[in-house]
């Protein structure tokens, strides 16, 4: 039987990569780090990763939707309300 502390064990695993970037780049996570608004450069990658890995996903769930041709009434009509508003001059 798994117990729940060997959950957490196994969902807490890292693996460290090394990964080469233009200077620009490199320059750009130091000084969000040095301003505080990461801590870590491996915190910035990893959230940028995670932000692409979630649009990857969409992307993915979006030309399934398109190719199967499924409708959804209440998405319809919730897409349908949203683009009917009155646009703001």
């Amino acid at each position: 039987m798994t117990t729940a502390s060997q959950i957490r064990t196994v969902a807490s695993v890292s693996t460290q990569v090394a990964v080469r970037l233009p200077d620009r780049l490199v320059e750009f996570l130091d000084g969000m780090v040095e301003r505080g608004e990461a801590a870590s450069r491996a915190e910035i990658v990893k959230k940028a990763l995670m932000k692409y890995e979630r649009q990857v996903l969409a992307e993915r769930d979006a030309a399934i939707y398109r190719e199967t041709g499924d409708s959804d009434p209440e998405l319809d009509a919730w897409v349908n309300h949203r683009w009917d508003l009155p646009a703001f001059d």
